[in-house]
């Protein structure tokens, strides 16, 4: 049976000390910075994707050691072993990897962590299901759980539903952080990808609240007319 223990040796063979510092320093791991204290051992995603291929039977148990781990590559590695499982999982076992996700969305403490999982964890899981928990992620004072709550209606949007998007990016207008203000702003984006008007009418409902990082992310693939009329306004 695959153990956590193999996982880690295998990404220990893998690893670039010298990487390892420009990474630490690009996820912001500085004192007061949204990283603080995370570690990194230099692999790349690429990397860190064949590893979790040659170890997506692991069972839960042993990902969730991995994301116990004070080591960044530990734990991105667990969660895309997640990913991986629940795309071909039945309706029980894709429960329990939601499940066992949100209880440890603590150690999902980085953009990049949550980019690659919630869409799916998340997202995908409550496509048929009641959606509170967006709006419960959302009111949570961690920054993590708050930027899940958009990024997770990528789900929704790729199948042409746009009314939870709308809600949670509304829910987040005030909020401080420069992260939340790019993640609201990539979903809107993604929105007008889909259907222009709608994020039209949702830029008009809401002129002069949305925070100008998350506006130049919305508009980011409309005219050059239609940017800066939005950006004048």
């Amino acid at each position: 049976m695959p153990t956590a223990a193999a996982v880690q040796a295998a990404i220990a063979a893998l690893a670039q000390p010298g990487r390892a510092a420009l990474v630490a320093r690009f996820f912001k791991t500085g004192p007061g910075e949204y990283g603080e204290g995370d570690q990194f051992l230099g692999l790349t995603l690429p990397q860190q994707r064949l590893v979790a291929k040659e170890f997506r039977e692991l069972p839960l148990a042993e990902v969730e050691k991995l994301l116990a781990s004070p080591w960044h590559e530990h734990r991105q590695t667990g969660l895309i072993i997640w990913t991986l499982q629940f795309a071909k999982a039945g309706p029980a076992g894709r429960q329990a990897i939601h499940e066992a996700y949100l209880h440890h969305r603590s150690r999902v403490n980085n953009w990049n962590l949550v980019d690659i999982t919630c869409p799916l964890l998340v997202g995908t899981y409550l496509l048929d299901k009641n959606r509170a928990l967006l709006y419960e992620l959302a009111a949570e004072p961690n920054l993590w759980s708050q930027r899940m709550s958009i990024v997770s209606t990528l789900a929704f949007i790729r199948k042409g539903q746009f009314q939870d998007t709308f809600a949670v990016a509304e829910q987040l207008l005030s909020h401080p952080h420069d992260l939340i203000h790019k993640a609201t702003g990539w979903m809107l984006r993604e929105v007008g990808k889909r259907n222009e008007e709608a994020l039209e009418e949702f830029l008009t409902d809401h002129h002069g609240q949305l925070p100008r990082t998350a506006l130049r992310y919305a508009i980011e693939k409309l005219t050059p007319a239609q940017r800066q009329r939005h950006m004048q306004k």
